[in-house]
């Protein structure tokens, strides 16, 4: 009995991850002098479902020129509180604007990938971490469906050659950060470490390292540790960021903090690029989010 309550917790919580980040379909266009939106709703993937992608568009922006390049998960929560699913937002396209105009950034493009609703946590829980967990209760039967190489195929194979085409003209010499929080940072660090050829850096914001529901005896997140252990990147040229708060379920997070920062540390990285920070009296909320994201901003995509 105590089994079955355990995993109806767990597919319950990957239902509440999936549900949680849905916003109404109405997409703001554009914000005056703080850039341009293009969304594409029609973008054929032969990995994935189809989703809609905002591109924001730094002020000026001209294809010819050179810019770099963010990737964000849960894109519908970024930019426009007033059609999220709770009234909050990333206030990225206005931080971006602003780094860019004080000159504390060169200019960049940000992609925001809406997430897939019901295949959310399937996306973004990092795929061959799976390979570590070794508790029966969670194999064959128990094991979930799992779509996060689908996805990092889908944005690697698909939607950086679509956007080089289309609006990175000038060269190849652009750096490519890929960002989220909660879940949509484990993504993140997945994709950087799956691909460490494409992106130059991760913005991972209250990461959630319990990989499901917080449960005890949770076996996700020692699997993924030891799969990071076993293929973080060189650190040569990479920048990795995550950080945490202590409300809600950023509470949960501190306990994975000295764990994190080991694996970074014990493969040459240092303060140049890694920060693992931590943030008092904050939530895991888009408002928290919003507050402090020029920090891994002005960290991930800094000239080095």
């Amino acid at each position: 009995m105590i089994f079955l309550k355990k995993n109806i917790l767990f597919l319950t919580f990957i239902l509440f991850l999936n549900l949680h980040s849905q916003d109404l379909d109405y997409i703001s266009e554009s914000h005056e002098n703080q850039g341009s939106f293009e969304v594409v709703s029609d973008f054929q993937s032969s990995f994935v479902d189809e989703r809609v992608l905002e591109f924001w568009l730094p002020p000026n922006f001209d294809p010819t020129n050179k810019y770099d390049l963010l990737i964000m998960h849960d894109g519908q929560n970024l930019f426009d509180g007033n059609k999220t699913w709770n009234k909050q937002e990333w206030k990225l396209d206005e931080w971006a604007s602003k780094l860019i105009s004080e000159n504390k950034l060169s200019s960049f493009i940000i992609i925001g990938i809406h997430n897939s609703g019901k295949n959310r946590w399937n996306e973004y829980f990092p795929e061959k971490a799976y390979d570590f967990v070794k508790d029966a209760k969670y194999l064959n039967d128990n094991k979930p469906a799992l779509y996060a190489d689908l996805y990092l195929k889908y944005i690697v194979d698909e939607l950086i050659p679509f956007t080089k085409s289309k609006y990175l003209k000038s060269s190849d010499d652009f750096r490519i950060v890929i960002g989220g929080s909660s879940m949509g940072g484990l993504i993140s660090m997945y994709a950087a470490f799956e691909y460490p050829e494409i992106f130059d850096g991760a913005i991972c914001m209250s990461t959630h390292w319990p990989g499901a529901y917080v449960i005890d005896n949770n076996p996700l997140p020692d699997a993924i540790f030891k799969y990071m252990s076993q293929n973080i990147p060189k650190s040569k040229g990479k920048t990795f960021y995550f950080d945490y708060g202590d409300q809600g379920l950023d509470k949960h997070y501190s306990q994975y903090s000295k764990r994190v920062d080991s694996i970074f540390i014990n493969n040459g990285y240092s303060e140049n690029n890694f920060k693992n920070l931590y943030f008092k009296n904050t939530s895991h909320s888009e408002d928290s989010w919003s507050k402090r994201v020029d920090i891994p901003l002005k960290f991930t995509l800094k000239e080095l």
